[in-house]
């Protein structure tokens, strides 16, 4: 090719190439000339939407600071009438105290005043008292201090002697006082009765035709002896004790109920675990028919009547519980009866006392399956038989558990002190006896003017011999109320203690 046609042909191509690129050059000038335009535009139309925001805000913000500037200012105003309030309430109690400090103080010069006039009074009359004890020492011919012992001697003799005078005058009083404070004083006088119930019986002996039987008895490697306590629930012991075997458990229908089986069983002859479920079997409807019986007769004895059928067959059960040697069925009866005497005397209700008298002790039958003692488990029982409140509560104040709220609680009591404590009643070992009557005559033999002492009918009563230069006659009655308040304060005793003063004065003169 021809160098100068390629040279145009380049040149050419250049000249295209340049043209080309201004036309693209010109077109994107004009697309950015017209973006920019649009762009601008929105920037004024957004400008404006955000000039209008802000004066709306700005319009709400002016709102809302003046609604809360209103309600600071109300806030305000409310405040200051409630510390205005307080200001007065604070300035009036101001005064008040004001006024009190005020009153006080008067009252305290007031004291000063009447202190100062009560120690002038005082003073003159320390003068007095010693003009009058030189005087009496001048006239006596004694010195003020033995004048002083023989005056305060004087009037303690004068003393003591209104003071004996006033206490019989006050026992003869209340001999003759109304039927209403007679009740009372018969009530409480009874009450001081009251004793303690202590433990009974746990075991019951069996007796045996003859030693072979206690190997028949034991069985085969143990399995009689095992069928029986376990049928019973009561431990057999069979010991070196001859011709014997023992029962023991704390529960006395159980024990019965072993003892007769056992006894079936040594007579039949035949002793094994059969024979042994068929016997206890038998012997355990016996006792529930015993119980049952017991429990009828007790209440037909008593007159009670109305008694639930579950509370009944507990109270039977009592027929085979002891106290110090006791019958407890027996001391229930008892005690019924003694209630139901003392509440016709003073006009109590008879029937609360009887019924109270016999249920007093029926916690005793089941006491060793619940915890407690047996008046509250006796009260337990009768609440929830429905029994009434007089009752019931006259069940749980026998011993004191509670305090005696009233007379018919009181009568239950002392009926229950004087069933125990009568004589035979209860056993009573020497040692005790004994220990009871020295511990009376040391009591006495330990006041001023007694010579000798004697405690007689089996410590129920204290006779006291004094020496009659010692003791005068109200002297007398001063020492025996003295003694009756130490015997009450140091010993435990049933029922009641006569406490006697004899005072003898004896004139002898010989004829020569």
């Amino acid at each position: 090719m021809d160098p100068l046609i390629a040279v145009l042909l380049i040149v050419v191509g250049w000249v295209v190439a340049i043209g080309a690129a201004w036309l693209s050059a010109r077109v994107l000038y004009l697309r950015a000339r017209g973006t920019r335009e649009e762009a601008s535009r929105i920037l004024e139309q957004a400008q404006k939407e955000i000039d209008a925001l802000k004066k709306g805000a700005l319009l709400e913000a002016k709102d809302e600071a003046h609604r809360l500037r209103t309600e600071i200012d109300r806030e305000n105003r409310e405040r200051r009438v409630e510390i205005q309030r307080s200001e007065r309430r604070v300035a009036q109690k101001d005064e008040n105290l004001e006024r009190k400090l005020e009153g006080v103080e008067k009252r305290e010069r007031a004291a000063v005043t009447r202190e100062k006039e009560l120690d002038s009074v005082r003073e003159e009359l320390a003068a007095i008292k010693e003009r009058e004890l030189a005087e009496l020492a001048r006239v006596a011919g004694v010195t003020p201090q033995e004048a002083k012992a023989l005056l305060l001697k004087q009037v303690e003799d004068e003393v003591r002697h209104e003071a004996a005078k006033l206490a019989r005058e006050i026992e003869e009083t209340a001999r003759d006082q109304a039927e209403g404070k007679a009740r009372e004083i018969v009530a409480l006088a009874i009450q001081r009765c009251a004793v303690d119930q202590a433990a009974e019986t746990t075991v019951s002996v069996v007796p045996l035709p003859s030693d072979e039987m206690k190997g028949r008895i034991i069985g085969r490697e143990g399995r009689n002896i095992r069928a029986f306590e376990a049928e019973t629930g009561v431990d057999l012991i069979i010991d070196d004790t001859p011709e014997a075997v023992v029962l023991s458990a704390f529960d006395p229908v159980r024990r019965e109920i072993a003892r007769i089986a056992l006894g079936y069983l040594i007579t039949d002859g035949r002793i094994h675990p059969g024979r042994i479920e068929e016997t206890v079997s038998r012997a355990r409807k016996e006792v529930e028919k015993e119980i049952d019986a017991a429990a009828e007769r007790a209440v037909l004895h008593t007159g009670v009547t109305g008694l639930h059928k579950e509370m009944m067959h507990t109270l039977g059960k009592l027929k085979f519980r002891t106290s110090y040697g006791q019958n407890v069925l027996d001391h229930s009866v008892e005690v019924a009866h003694l209630a139901g005497v003392m509440a016709g005397e003073i006009s109590a209700s008879i029937a609360i006392a009887k019924r109270a008298g016999l249920l007093h002790d029926i916690g005793k039958s089941v006491d060793f399956e619940m915890e407690g003692t047996h008046a509250s488990i006796g009260a337990d029982l009768a609440r929830h038989h429905k029994e009434s409140e007089e009752v019931i509560h006259a069940i749980i104040a026998h011993h004191a558990e509670e305090q005696c709220s009233s007379v018919e609680a009181v009568l239950v009591q002392a009926a229950d002190a004087v069933s125990a404590s009568r004589p035979g009643a209860r056993k009573e070992t020497l040692e005790i006896y004994i220990k009871r009557l020295e511990k009376l005559e040391q009591i006495a033999e330990a006041c001023a003017g007694v010579e000798r002492c004697f405690a007689i009918q089996a410590g129920r009563e204290v006779r006291i011999i004094v020496r009659p230069e010692d003791v005068d006659d109200l002297g007398a009655v001063r020492l025996a109320k003295e003694v009756v308040q130490k015997i009450e304060e140091g010993m435990d005793y049933p029922g009641q203690i006569k406490v006697t003063v004899i005072r003898e004065t004896r004139a002898v003169e010989y004829a020569k």
